[in-house]
């Protein structure tokens, strides 16, 4: 079974040793993934606006990967502060609405305090 590594350019992946996704036969395992524009390297600080953020450059990662959003089973939120998670809702159900993957949230502390959430995905690519 081949293993396609995925990059988004960050400067991260280099510099910590990891991919921004990993795709392993029909499964893609999408890194946990911030608000960064990778474009720009910059972070809004917005919560709702990376989470949006957040979810194109996973939607991007996925469909590097043959697989797009309706492909995701799994999903978990990482958030510093648990209290805003929904403030989320509204763009996650505009991206999750009708796939209703498995989803746990975590209230935890992020690698940069501009970071308002972390998003990591799993996909099961559709092969019918």
């Amino acid at each position: 079974m081949t293993r396609t590594l995925i990059s988004s350019g960050s400067t991260f992946e280099n510099e910590i040793g990891y991919s921004r996704a990993v795709v392993q036969g029909d499964w893609i395992f999408v890194s946990g993934t911030t608000g960064f524009d990778y474009a720009t390297m910059t972070i809004s600080d917005d919560l709702v606006a990376q989470t949006e953020q957040c979810l194109r450059n996973i939607a991007a990662a996925l469909e590097q990967a043959g697989a797009s959003m309706r492909d995701v089973v799994r999903v978990t939120y990482v958030l510093p502060d648990g209290s805003e998670f929904p403030k989320c809702w509204p763009v996650l159900k505009a991206y999750f609405g009708d796939v209703r993957p498995a989803a746990m949230m975590i209230s935890a502390g992020l690698a940069d305090p501009r970071m308002k959430i972390e998003i990591e995905v799993t996909a099961l690519r559709q092969t019918t």
